[in-house]
């Protein structure tokens, strides 16, 4: 009878010992072609792969800071939604524009001083579009404080150290050219902006400040770039921005509508075939966001995010020193693919 009992007991306490392998074979498969992946990529490698259903981690450089770039304005929006759930913001409210606010060439930085838009549409200039004065706008709103408060609660404090404005940013870097680019209007950023990166930018900055060329302390557009990247501001581990996700997917940080809210304005249900997503498959539910700076780039985010994240897949990747877009686009396919292959259902993979 003993006997009998335990033949029928042995399935059910295999069980765990299958699952256990499963996990360890798709992390060890996902591994190797990471690893190949980055042998082959001329710059640095980050990933950070977890699945939600049974908490296994893939991890690859995902402990040290990469620059986030326009992948802070998710903590962004997270913060702003988090002051509609207060009640404390309507998506309906209106936000003026201000000379203030203006950065970079986008299609809010052409509009009138004083032009109107709604919560909402600014929302998904930011994340759709990727608007930078549409994040400056938002960011005004709700407070720089308010911004720094709710993405070192989504964020935690080991893995993220501080979030800055894009006009900040940018008077940053150009700072390392010279200390008193700090001081800069708006309206010159926009100008020196519309020179090409390399030696055109330092000598927009240059002529900006009226400066000599003995003046400057950075020499080249690289170095001044290089020089602000060192700060590790607007950045973050994978881990950290790994965890936000996770919380964000299981419903940990914004109320159900606005949780929808910011799911649609992060392109969910739509197939950009690009970057991580050229290489998943087009039937995959992904909610996502790029970052690109000079020579730094990123995309993460979940796939499968509904139900609480019940069979999500949290994805978030970032590359540095290599060309931003003709380099980084092409390996962050190969690692969606990589992803597809390996973390996700195998009858899910095989359906691309």
């Amino acid at each position: 009878m003993r006997r009998l009992a335990l033949l029928l007991c042995l399935p059910l306490c295999l069980l765990p010992l299958a699952e256990s392998a499963r996990a360890a074979d798709w992390r060890e498969a996902l591994g190797a072609q990471i690893d190949r992946i980055d042998r082959a990529t001329p710059g640095e490698l980050g990933v950070y792969v977890k699945r939600l259903n049974g908490g296994e981690t893939h991890r690859h450089g995902a402990e040290r800071f990469w620059y986030l770039g326009s992948m802070t304005k998710v903590p962004i929006a997270i913060a702003v939604l988090q002051q509609v759930d207060a009640g404390k913001l309507k998506l309906s409210d209106s936000v003026e524009l201000q000379d203030a606010d203006r950065i970079d060439v986008s299609r809010v930085v052409r509009e009138r001083t004083g032009r109107r838009y709604t919560v909402d549409a600014l929302l998904d200039r930011m994340l759709k579009d990727s608007d930078n004065t549409a994040a400056n706008m938002l960011i005004r709103t709700v407070g720089e404080d308010t911004v720094q408060r709710s993405a070192t609660q989504a964020l935690g404090t080991q893995g993220f150290k501080r979030i800055t404005n894009f006009a900040t940013m940018r008077r940053d870097v150009y700072a390392e050219i010279h200390p008193s680019a700090r001081e800069l209007p708006n309206t010159a950023l926009v100008q020196v902006a519309n020179a090409p990166l390399g030696p055109g930018r330092v000598q927009a900055v240059q002529r900006a400040l009226k400066l000599k060329t003995g003046d400057l302390q950075a020499r080249t557009i690289d170095d001044a770039y290089d020089r602000y990247y060192r700060h590790d501001i607007n950045s973050a581990t994978l881990d950290a921005y790994g965890a936000m996700l996770e919380k964000l997917a299981r419903g940990e940080l914004l109320q159900p509508a606005s949780l929808q809210r910011l799911y649609a304005a992060m392109k969910l249900g739509t197939f950009t075939n690009h970057r991580l997503q050229a290489g998943l498959p087009r039937s995959e539910p992904f909610i996502h966001k790029t970052g690109t700076q000079y020579r730094r780039a990123c995309h993460a985010g979940v796939l499968r995010p509904q139900d609480r994240g019940a069979d999500a897949v949290v994805v978030a990747v970032c590359a540095a020193g290599m060309d931003e877009h003709k380099d980084v686009d092409a390996i962050f396919q190969q690692v969606g693919r990589a992803v597809a292959q390996t973390a996700l259902r195998p009858e899910q993979s095989a359906a691309r």
